[in-house]
């Protein structure tokens, strides 16, 4: 039995992490949320479990790294200079930093990678996201995570193909672009959906969220595997042994 601290507690996902706590058998060693030192909730886990917001990142990774405790970031919305952050952290201690801790969405990347590879260039790729009407980020991290496996099974860095709007006349699409839409409305926990397009046919793989007990039953189960690792940055993939 693992004690996990939640970093984010008062959201809807900190809300659900503590029922899919429980539900593993589990103990939650506490929470907090604005305001809230993390450095005393790290003091009394076996790993966090951080859902906060980027801004709130930076000193939860120092909680767990004076701890000496493992660290899962569901956190979305992060900037280049969080990677950095938690690439540091992983020399000390294991981190798995992933966009989606949904066990679903791990294989659908898993299957992404794979058909961008084999269908190869000829295929045009686009990504639809459907979230709720709170959400403050787009394209989610989900989606880029969806991004970053088909640029991936083809040799490619996603920042280099990625097409993330269109407005106005914006003359054919390029050649070897990653596109990506967004919707936003009502109550939507998460639809993703990544196309294959080429002449005459079209792929579609798809993964539909339909509450956020998914997201807290991976987080959960990713906490638990990070038990014992070694320092480094860990994914979801590992998680799954695919």
């Amino acid at each position: 039995m693992a004690r996990i601290g939640i970093i984010g507690s008062a959201g809807r996902m900190g809300q659900a992490l503590e029922a899919a706590i429980a539900a593993a058998g589990h103990d939650c060693a506490g929470g907090i949320d604005k305001g809230g030192d993390p450095a005393a909730l790290a003091a009394q886990s076996d790993v966090l479990v951080d859902f906060s917001s980027p801004l709130a990142l930076e000193f939860t990774i120092e909680a767990a790294i004076a701890a000496g405790i493992p660290l899962v970031v569901g956190t979305t919305g992060l900037e280049e200079r969080h990677h950095w952050l938690i690439d540091a952290a992983a020399v000390s201690i294991p981190v798995l930093q992933t966009g989606n801790t949904s066990l679903g969405v791990t294989l659908l990347a898993h299957l992404v990678r794979e058909a961008a590879a084999r269908l190869g260039p000829d295929w045009d790729i686009e990504i639809v996201e459907t979230h709720h009407r709170m959400k403050v980020d787009a394209p989610s991290g989900t989606a880029l995570l969806l991004g970053e496996a088909a640029a991936a099974g083809r040799g490619e860095h996603l920042a280099e193909v990625a097409q993330r709007g269109r407005d106005g006349v914006t003359g054919a699409r390029a050649v070897g672009a990653i596109g990506f839409a967004a919707l936003r409305g009502g109550t939507v926990a998460g639809d993703h959906a990544v196309h294959f397009l080429a002449d005459n046919e079209r792929l579609t793989l798809s993964h539909l969220a339909e509450n956020r007990g998914i997201f807290a039953r991976g987080a959960v189960r990713a906490a638990q595997w990070l038990l014992g690792r070694a320092p480094g940055r860990h994914t979801m993939e590992q998680v799954l042994d695919l």
